[in-house]
């Protein structure tokens, strides 16, 4: 073996060794301090390309769900509302009923009357507040229905699809001009609030289906956001154990290959003993 003050292979050797053991070194204390063994394209590129695509679903289906979040809240408040009214209905037919009994004063259906028409002010009063973010799917202000998104790509949709249950709208068949100051005026009237109930309850049924598909949906976006992070997590995330192992042993490999350099760099120290007398 050539001893040469000029050129030390050993040396040079256990400094590529040592840089090669500090690179690796410094790739796991990445990935411990980040969580993640593909932080960028230049670690993996196919994985890293797959994963920024997933990440763009998950964004889209947040909005998505931001979108069936309003829906739902917007039947909420009309289920809430039109079940308010259906309730004010039945208080009606038995005012009504009540009407139609021809023993009554003329004090009695004056009373009557008074309470017919207050309860026909809440119902109006009632459709009107039914309103959630500018939405009230009740009051006639929308005709068309409203579309939410349902998908991350933005081309499909849930129609929430309006009722009207304004006085004289055609599920409430009777206006605020009705009056029972006649048994005559009561039976019709009867007739046309037994027409309301029924189809007010039917359209409140629509609206009940249509609530139950927009939150049956609104879980199914949440679970798959929960199943696209958790396949991201599997791509990109590292295993924080195997990561734990890994930097102690190049800890010990690092401090082996500055030992092993020292001892390389010392050895041209031998050819001074040559030269002693």
């Amino acid at each position: 073996m050539t001893i040469s003050v000029h050129t030390n292979r050993s040396a040079l050797t256990a400094l590529q060794q040592l840089n090669k053991t500090n690179d690796r070194l410094a790739d796991v204390q990445s990935r411990v301090n980040t969580g993640l063994k593909v932080q960028g394209a230049k670690d993996n590129a196919s994985t890293w390309a797959v994963a920024q695509g997933q990440r763009a679903d998950i964004g889209a289906l947040a909005a998505v769900k931001t979108s069936l979040d309003r829906a739902q809240s917007i039947t909420d408040v009309a289920l809430a509302a039109g079940e308010t009214v259906s309730d004010l209905l039945t208080e009606i037919k038995a005012k009504v009923t009540a009407a139609m009994d021809p023993s009554i004063s003329a004090t009695s259906r004056t009373a009557i009357e008074n309470d017919f028409k207050a309860l026909m002010r809440q119902i109006s009063q009632t459709v009107q507040d039914a309103e959630f973010d500018g939405a009230n799917i009740l009051n006639n202000s929308i005709t068309a229905g409203i579309q939410f998104l349902s998908n991350a790509d933005a081309n499909r949709y849930i129609t929430l699809s309006p009722r009207n249950l304004t006085l004289g709208g055609g599920l409430i068949t009777f206006t605020l001009g009705a009056n029972l100051t006649t048994v005559a005026m009561a039976t019709t009237v009867m007739a046309r609030v037994n027409a309301s109930i029924d189809l007010v309850n039917g359209a409140l049924a629509a609206i009940g289906s249509q609530a139950k598909q927009i939150t049956a949906h609104n879980k199914f976006v949440s679970k798959l956001q929960d199943t696209l992070e958790t396949g991201v997590g599997n791509l990109v995330d590292a295993d924080l154990a195997k990561e734990s192992a890994r930097l102690q042993a190049l800890q010990v490999q690092q401090q082996l290959g500055v030992q092993a350099l020292g001892i390389a760099n010392s050895a041209p120290q031998v050819v001074l003993s040559l030269f002693r007398s």
